[in-house]
């Protein structure tokens, strides 16, 4: 037989004390009904048992026994409702299709890992409650549920074996795996996307570093462009010889300047002395200082 509609409101199944709708309702004999726990521990602080609601008194602390009837009524209650499908929850180009319509197929809004198989609404309602059907694992849609089970086993994966690097299925933890280390494949999941993370973080920060790197690089270019290089003395013997630096100040640059000034001064101070050559001789030029 069909369920009965019920045609009532939330706040009818809402308990006074917490405000929420009522877990393990119990009713007591003035005729209100409150949750277990919160009328438990409300006449557990007070030093007199009355009712929260209507303050009726009672001599003796009545004995609370959950309401069965109440509470399957309350089940109902929360159970998500179907109504027929709109035009627009046919499965269209792209979308997974429902493996158990016939005819033309709705939408799938769900794929259960453990059956497997994908659901439309009204297909998927005995995995809400049905006892052996809603432990199931469900996911979002999806056309490759293949690919999540165990070719051995045709289970859904859902250890990870440290131990193999591999995903498991339930199956393959007692026939194969004894002894290994093993943690659930959401867990697993959470530590990859965390050192994932790490390893991204770690890319971006060396590319800042380099990009750092490389502005200051580009500005000390430009700024090589007004002042080109510095000039060293060179010793006797030596040929002229120029160092490039980017690391230097206006004062440097005055510094620099001054001495350079000094030598060039010093050299036109200085003698040339020639040397007559032999016949097979260049011109020799020996610069004589002051």
């Amino acid at each position: 037989m069909a369920d009965a509609q019920l045609f009532v409101s939330q706040d009818e199944f809402t308990c006074s004390l917490c405000l929420d709708t009522l877990t393990d309702p119990v009713t007591i004999p003035c005729g209100h009904n409150f949750c277990l726990k919160c009328l438990t521990d409300c006449w557990d602080q007070s030093q007199e048992c009355s009712c929260p609601q209507c303050r009726h008194t009672f001599t003796t602390r009545p004995e609370l026994n959950r309401n069965t009837l109440l509470n399957e009524v309350i089940k109902k209650f929360k159970r998500p409702r179907l109504s027929s499908p709109p035009p627009q929850s046919y499965a269209s180009f792209g979308d997974v299709e429902c493996d158990f319509c016939t005819g033309k197929k709705f939408r799938a809004v769900k794929s259960c890992l453990t059956c497997p198989a994908s659901y439309c609404q009204t297909h998927l309602q005995p995995h809400y409650e049905g006892d052996a059907l809603k432990h199931h694992k469900l996911v979002d849609p999806d056309r490759n549920l293949k690919e999540k089970l165990c070719e051995k086993h045709q289970k859904s994966l859902e250890i990870f074996c440290k131990t193999d690097d591999s995903c498991i299925c339930v199956m393959c933890v007692v026939t194969e795996h004894n002894g290994h280390k093993m943690v659930e494949l959401e867990t697993e999941r959470e530590e990859k996307q965390r050192q994932l993370g790490a390893t991204l973080s770690d890319i971006k920060r060396r590319l800042l570093k380099r990009e750092k790197t490389l502005k200051e690089t580009r500005r000390a270019r430009e700024e090589m462009k007004t002042f080109s290089s510095r000039c060293v003395l060179p010793a006797d013997g030596d040929s002229l010889s120029f160092t490039i630096t980017a690391d230097f100040s206006s004062e440097d640059l005055r510094k620099e300047l001054s001495g350079l000034t000094k030598s060039l001064k010093k050299i036109s101070q200085g003698d040339i002395m020639t040397r007559t050559p032999s016949a097979h001789e260049a011109p020799v030029f020996t610069l004589q200082p002051p």
